[in-house]
């Protein structure tokens, strides 16, 4: 069933009685040519780039729980492209452009809002580095513009301009950023890669690696095994968890990282903003809640819930950016599991295992990567060599010292 306005009225006149399910529940078959295992935004992208773009068949998409139950659903919808290096520069661009058309092609409503992402900086020295960052994207192909404090004043007047210890001196400004409806995504990747007849088998957990003679052969589920000449991981902060069934030792340290939600409030926030002297980030949603984030948990952890503290900090970096939250009632919060890699940069590469691929070390550019991460995958699945825009995502970076630290704050992912 292809959506549009005419299919909804004529629904509407008839009873809401022709509605179908989004995607099917499908049993699992004893075999297929690619099992994907995570049913996150990046898996489902990958199951749906694989059938759509390379017309792959027999694809299995195994998720542990629900569609949209991960990280996929606990984040605080951001898309962006604005970063710095090579290495990840083009990538991010070209998931933007993904986004941009991604409605259009999913036939699915992920509510893609290009309100624009505004970074703010406090120091000369941070100018600087903004120029920096906002030429190496206009030369990617990207937008970005350098505001001074008038023009950011012009356009978010509400924030704390004049705090003696973080005055607001300027801002990196770009347009094409914005937010998208997370869950969306998830439902919307999963409809149209079921549309191309990929199994998506949820409640279906990966217990083991069937590897035989250096080469994989399936997995054992909790469903029973599935056999696969082809087996791609993405499946975020458990990464480390299920590559070790395959006897492999991971560059990832797994962290919460908390994301909070206001009571619904009058439209104050136009765009998303970001607080240059602390690691704080915040939009506001549709329904009138502000979003809003910061930095993740300083210890290792596999559950999704952070802690107090953590909690505090974020809170702060909000009140220095802009008092009048402290007047907003906190609604809820919640925590994704997130797999930082050792310089803040993702991997998307084939194993030493033959016919064993993964993908993770997302940190905190998840979300913002998913149809490129899934695009990319699909492509390193289906050809065995990797996309143009992701060729310095590879293990070996960290043995041969071709790190991509975007962040530029070390080599270590409690100070990324």
């Amino acid at each position: 069933m292809r959506y549009s306005i005419f299919q909804v009225l004529k629904e509407g006149l008839t009873g809401h009685r022709g509605w179908r399910p989004a995607w099917r529940d499908p049993a699992p078959q004893a075999e297929y040519d690619t099992i994907v295992i995570g049913g996150g935004g990046h898996g489902l992208a990958t199951a749906y780039y694989l059938a759509k773009v390379f017309g792959a068949k027999r694809i299995a998409v195994l998720e542990k729980g629900w569609i949209g139950g991960g990280n996929v659903g606990r984040n605080t919808t951001i898309v962006r492209a604005n970063y710095l290096l090579d290495g990840n520069q083009p990538f991010y661009e070209f998931s933007l452009k993904l986004w941009e058309g991604l409605e259009q092609e999913l036939n699915y409503n992920a509510m893609v809002s290009q309100r624009g992402i505004l970074n703010l900086y406090h120091s000369d020295a941070q100018r600087d580095a903004y120029r920096r960052r906002g030429n190496a994207m206009i030369l990617h192909g990207s937008d970005a513009e350098l505001l001074d404090r008038a023009q950011v004043r012009a356009m978010v007047p509400f924030l704390n301009f004049d705090d003696a210890r973080f005055p607001i001196r300027g801002g990196l400004l770009h347009r094409r950023g914005g937010t998208v409806r997370h869950d969306a995504v998830a439902w919307g990747f999963a409809r149209a890669a079921d549309a191309l007849g990929v199994d998506i088998l949820q409640n279906c957990a990966v217990t083991g690696m069937i590897v035989e003679n250096g080469r994989i052969r399936g997995v054992e589920t909790t469903r029973g095994p599935i056999r696969a000449a082809k087996v791609g991981t993405a499946v975020a902060g458990s990464s480390s968890r299920v590559m070790a069934m395959a006897g492999m030792r991971l560059p990832i340290e797994s962290h919460v990282l908390q994301a909070f939600v206001t009571e619904g409030l009058k439209p104050v926030v136009p765009n998303v903003i970001t607080f240059g002297a602390g690691h704080f980030y915040v939009s506001q949603s549709d329904k009138g809640g502000l979003v809003f984030g910061g930095d993740i948990d300083g210890y290792n952890s596999y559950a999704q819930r952070g802690n107090l503290p953590m909690i505090e900090d974020v809170v702060e970096g909000g009140m220095a950016l802009m008092p009048m939250i402290g007047r907003a009632r906190l609604l809820r919060a919640w925590g994704g599991l997130v797999d930082m890699s050792m310089d803040g940069s993702p991997i998307i590469d084939r194993t030493p295992i033959e016919g064993l691929y993964f993908n993770g070390g997302w940190n905190y550019g998840g979300f913002k990567a998913t149809p490129a991460s899934g695009f990319a995958f699909a492509h390193l699945l289906a050809t065995d060599t990797p996309h143009p825009t992701a060729t310095a995502y590879r293990f070996d970076r960290f043995r041969t010292g071709a790190l991509i630290d975007e962040k530029g704050v070390g080599a270590q992912p409690n100070l990324h």
